[in-house]
């Protein structure tokens, strides 16, 4: 399987720069993946395509303000992507650096507002391990100085807004470096009017990693050694995953990082247990699904890892037909961008 089979063509200007005015106003596909069939709606209109008894399992990380910018002691621009937290310190952080000029161990490396970083060792590949210090926790400062972690193909600096719209508002667990976007169209009205009418939801953390965001650079799709991510899966979710299972409702993954979770855990213990770990499942046409019976998620880039879940899911002419579709109505693509439904 190769990874070009799965491409497609997109004009730059169908990529969502921007998040819609309203979260829940971003348009919906509808996919049956039975038939191939197409058609479209509203977000907010997603109770029309549920029913009592279904469980949609949400991703509730929270994006943390992983992009900071700073000088060298000699003057030169430095910039740090935060990457994860090392365990036991709240000032360790494994990190990628941008400069001008290479790093040593012991460079030093000016903050804004009070804080420095001292480059301490180097890490696996291309990663250093930083260790902050100031006059208050780092985490504390992050959070007031740290820019959001836009992905790339948006083309632009974050701006106040990010803050909150590149946030699902059932993010709480901080430790991501990229969104669960298909939670970004959800409302807290809307969950509620789902409650409502029967639909159960539960949570899992899957903190995204900048794998995400990295191509892949082999040609065929077997060879393609994926990330890992850490994951935490609550009790009253695996319980309501398997109790959802076994009264023959739906379990609807919302996200390609809900599904990846649910779908790790079930291949190492053949059904989604309670626990955490660091999930490195690789998902593409040719693997049977033992959890997932839906998934809501948004449009992914071409030659990516999360179109092959999609497509592994749907078909890969299914999926690629209805890329075509959208590209034709206009759909709005990526982070920012519309919906999908697959069902």
């Amino acid at each position: 399987m190769l990874v070009k089979d799965f491409t497609y063509d997109l004009p730059q200007d169908l990529i969502a720069r921007h998040p819609p005015e309203q979260r829940d106003g971003s348009r919906l596909m509808l996919l049956d993946r039975t038939s191939g069939l197409v058609a479209e709606d509203l977000f907010c209109n997603l109770q029309t395509y549920l029913r009592p008894g279904d469980l949609l399992v949400m991703n509730d990380t929270r994006v943390i303000p992983a992009r900071l910018f700073g000088q060298k002691t000699t003057g030169g621009r430095v910039e740090i992507f935060l990457l994860r937290r090392l365990p036991g310190s709240e000032e360790r952080w494994e990190c990628l650096l941008r400069s001008s000029k290479r790093f040593r161990e012991g460079h030093a490396i000016l903050l804004e507002t009070g804080m420095s970083a001292v480059v301490s060792s180097r890490a696996v590949t291309d990663n250093w391990i930083i260790e902050f210090s100031g006059s208050e926790p780092f985490t504390s400062w992050l959070e007031r100085e740290g820019h959001m972690p836009l992905p790339p193909y948006l083309q632009r600096d974050d701006c106040s807004d990010d803050r909150e719209r590149y946030q699902t508002v059932v993010a709480r667990e901080p430790g991501a470096v990229a969104a669960p976007t298909a939670g970004l169209h959800f409302t807290r009205e809307l969950l509620d009017r789902l409650t409502s009418a029967g639909i159960e939801t539960a949570f899992l953390t899957l903190h995204t990693g900048l794998g995400t965001f990295q191509p892949v650079r082999v040609e065929n799709v077997e060879e393609h050694q994926i990330h890992t991510e850490r994951f935490v899966i609550p009790a009253e979710t695996a319980e309501a995953v398997n109790r959802t299972k076994a009264a023959g409702g739906r379990v609807i993954a919302v996200g390609t990082t809900s599904a990846r979770t649910l779908e790790y855990s079930a291949q190492q213990a053949g059904q989604v247990v309670a626990g955490s770990g660091e999930a490195d499942i690789f998902i593409y046409p040719g693997y049977r699904f033992k959890v997932v019976d839906a998934l809501l998620t948004n449009f992914h880039l071409p030659e990516s890892t999360l179109l092959m879940l999609v497509s592994a899911l749907a078909g890969r002419e299914s999926v690629l037909e209805a890329y075509r579709e959208a590209v034709s109505r206009r759909f709005r693509f990526y982070s920012y961008g519309d919906a999908m439904f697959i069902s």
